[in-house]
C-alpha cells in the first residue's frame, strides 16, 4: 500500500514543471506600472519567483532590481512580469509595445516562434563564474554500472522537451558524435520529472536521464532526490543559457540604449549580487562567433 501511495505522489510531482515543485509562479504580482513603456518578461528558471529558495544564494535572482536600474538609466517606466512560459505571461499580463524577454535562450526562441513574434538577441547574463552557457548532465542511479557515456550503449534515455537544447538536441548530438546507440527514449517535461522517473526505475536497469546543469543543486537542495542518489556519467556540449531578446516597437537607437544600459550593470555591485552574476550582461554572441 505504501509503495502504491509513493508512486502516486511521485507521479503527481513529476507532472509538474521544475519551478512548480518548489514554488508556484502563479500569484506573483508584476513589478511596476501596467502602462510601463518597457515590459520585461522573465522566464529565467533561476529567478526568485520561479525557482527554489532552499539553496542559499542560488536561484534567487531579483529582476525588479534590474527594472530599477533601467528606469533610472533610460528615464523610462519599466515593468517586470514572471511566468513559466512566454505564452503564460502573455495570457496573464500582456506583452506591451516594447518588450524584453529574459530566459533560457532556446526556450525564448521556441516560445516566441510559436507565438509568431519577431525577436532580436541583445545580451546574455553571466553567471557567478562569468560564463554565459549551460549544458546537459547525463545521470544514472548510483547503483548503475555505467561509468561514462561510452557505457550508455543500448540504454533508454529520458530526454527533455524540444524547446530545451541542453536536454535534447545537444545531448543527442554528443551521443551521435561518440557513435553511441540508445533504445527508444522518453520525453520528460522537467528536470524533476526526469530525476523522479529515474529513481523509480530498477536499480541496475539500463536507464539514463538528462537534466540541465543548473538544476542539479535545486533537485538535491529541496529534497526532490536524496544527495548522492544519482551520478553524472557525462555532459553534452555547451549551449547558451540566459539571454535577452527585444521585441515590439523598439527603434534601433532604443535597442542600442537598452543594450548599453544592460552592459553597464557590471558597474553596480548591488545589481550583480541581485542577479547572481559576476559580470552582469554582455553583448550577445552566438557560439559560432566566440
Amino acid at each position: 500500500m505504501r509503495l502504491m501511495q509513493r508512486r502516486t505522489v511521485l507521479a503527481a510531482i513529476a507532472a509538474l514543471p521544475i519551478a512548480a515543485t518548489y514554488r508556484a509562479a502563479s500569484g506573483v504580482e508584476p513589478y511596476g506600472p501596467s502602462d510601463a513603456e518597457i515590459t520585461i518578461v522573465v522566464t529565467d528558471p533561476l529567478a526568485l519567483p520561479l525557482a527554489c529558495d532552499c539553496v542559499k544564494g542560488y536561484a534567487q535572482r531579483k529582476y525588479e532590481k534590474l527594472a530599477d536600474h533601467m528606469q533610472w538609466k533610460l528615464k523610462k517606466t519599466v515593468r517586470v512580469v514572471w511566468g513559466d512560459s512566454i505564452a503564460i505571461a502573455k495570457r496573464d499580463f500582456g506583452l506591451g509595445n516594447k518588450t524584453l524577454f529574459i530566459g533560457k535562450d532556446s526556450v525564448v526562441r521556441f516560445d516566441t516562434k510559436a507565438l509568431k513574434l519577431d525577436v532580436f538577441p541583445l545580451a546574455q547574463l553571466t553567471d557567478i563564474r562569468g560564463g554565459v552557457n549551460q549544458h546537459g548532465l547525463f545521470l544514472v542511479r548510483k547503483e548503475n554500472p555505467a561509468a561514462s557515456l561510452l557505457d550508455l550503449e543500448g540504454y533508454q534515455v529520458l530526454w527533455g522537451p524540444e524547446k530545451c537544447d541542453e536536454k535534447l538536441s545537444a545531448p543527442k548530438a554528443k551521443l551521435k558524435e561518440l557513435e553511441i546507440a540508445t533504445t527508444n527514449g522518453e520525453t520528460c517535461d522537467s528536470c524533476s520529472a526526469t530525476a523522479l522517473k529515474l529513481m523509480e526505475s530498477p536499480k541496475e536497469s539500463k536507464v539514463a536521464g538528462v537534466i540541465s546543469s543548473y538544476a542539479e543543486k535545486l533537485l538535491e537542495g529541496c529534497g526532490t532526490i536524496e544527495k548522492g542518489s544519482m551520478r553524472v556519467v557525462g555532459t553534452s556540449d555547451e549551449v547558451p543559457f540566459i539571454s535577452v531578446f527585444s521585441a515590439g516597437k523598439f527603434t534601433e537607437e532604443e535597442r542600442n540604449s537598452v543594450l548599453e544600459c544592460l552592459t553597464e550593470s557590471r558597474s553596480s555591485k548591488e545589481l550583480l549580487a541581485a542577479l547572481e552574476s559576476r559580470d552582469g550582461f554582455v553583448r550577445y554572441k552566438s557560439l559560432a562567433d566566440r
